[in-house]
């Protein structure tokens, strides 16, 4: 008797395995969402836009998009971990690299044609008047180099001004100060500068191909999540697709995301980069190849001691997750 009772039990235990294995469904891992960080500035606009119009999660990712108000915050939060990937300049990208080098850019968002801009106070006439003044910009980064180059337009170096580290949201009030006599920055905080008196002395509308907006990912989340990332690009595009359809209304979302006044967002001087347009900085047969401007911005942090070894330019970009842009459906 007890040993039917046992092959009674192994039967049962049997046919619920069974049943267990072939009615279960596979068991799906949640992804975390991308965590993408950047300074509150209008060459985010598709990112946005793919954010509050849903077209990240219609290519099938969660993204968080994170503010930082101060760039050597978001540097140091990456740098730490706290992000996947980050919007940032070519040459702050150049400088990020030297103590991430573990990370590749996937796609230029914008190119500055004018956006970028040197204002001054209203005696500063023009670049000449600069010598022997307080000149603002963000030291270490692509600021310095695009000051530097606009005092080489009037053969001026840096060592012809006193240069000043400020960020581009504390020029307005180190100008009405006299703490500086002109600085870079760029929109909404030119408004405020001229608002206060100051003038445009010098734009990125005579540097073309300078400043250029990237987003970059970590080595591994690259390496671990590369359908993440090409989804990502391909909601980025569809942002992209759906501004230029709908510009109103994406000042609208842009407005509210960055909690910025309509009025003072300025799109003026920014050229969003498209699929064709990226292919053309990834290629290096093209005049403005992405790792040529990379190397000029290297050489001169390495010569100003910013960075002590040139980046591995050949691993810096990943083109790869550029694919043709999708339909404006989600």
């Amino acid at each position: 008797m007890s040993r039917l009772l046992n092959y009674i039990c192994i039967f049962i235990i049997t046919c619920w395995l069974l049943f267990a294995c072939h009615s279960s469904q596979p068991l799906k891992v949640k992804r975390p969402p991308l965590k993408v960080s950047f300074v509150p500035f209008v060459s985010y606009t598709p990112l946005i836009i793919a954010q509050e119009k849903g077209f990240f999660k219609a290519q099938g990712i969660d993204v968080e998009l994170r503010y930082v108000d101060y760039s050597q915050l978001q540097d140091a939060d990456f740098s730490a971990g706290k992000y996947d990937g980050i919007g940032l300049t070519l040459g702050d990208l150049v400088i990020l690299s030297a103590t991430n080098p573990d990370i590749q850019a996937v796609m230029v968002l914008d190119e500055s044609t004018g956006a970028d801009v040197v204002v001054a106070q209203s005696d500063i006439k023009t670049i000449p008047n600069l010598k022997g003044k307080k000149l603002g910009a963000n030291l270490g980064s692509f600021s310095e180099v695009f000051v530097t180059e606009m005092l080489k337009t009037s053969k001026l170096t840096s060592d012809d001004v006193s240069l000043v580290k400020v960020e581009a949201l504390e020029v307005p009030d180190r100008l009405q100060n006299n703490a500086i006599q002109a600085g870079h920055t760029w929109a909404p905080y030119l408004s405020e500068a001229l608002k206060l008196g100051a003038h445009i002395l010098f734009t990125s509308k005579q540097t073309p191909g300078l400043i250029l907006d990237l987003v970059a990912f970590r080595g591994e989340v690259i390496r671990d999540r590369p359908e993440d990332i090409r989804a990502f690009v391909r909601g980025w595009l569809q942002g992209l697709l759906y501004w230029e359809a709908n510009i109103s209304e994406g000042k609208e979302i842009v407005s509210k995301a960055l909690n910025i006044p309509s009025n003072k967002l300025s799109f003026e001087g920014i050229d969003f980069t498209d699929f064709a347009n990226n292919q053309k900085f990834f290629q290096s047969d093209s005049p403005n190849y992405i790792s040529k401007t990379a190397k000029k911005y290297a050489d001169f942090f390495i010569r100003a001691g910013n960075v002590t070894r040139l980046p591995n330019l050949e691993t810096l970009f990943n083109s790869s997750f550029l694919t043709p842009p999708p339909s404006l459906k989600p």
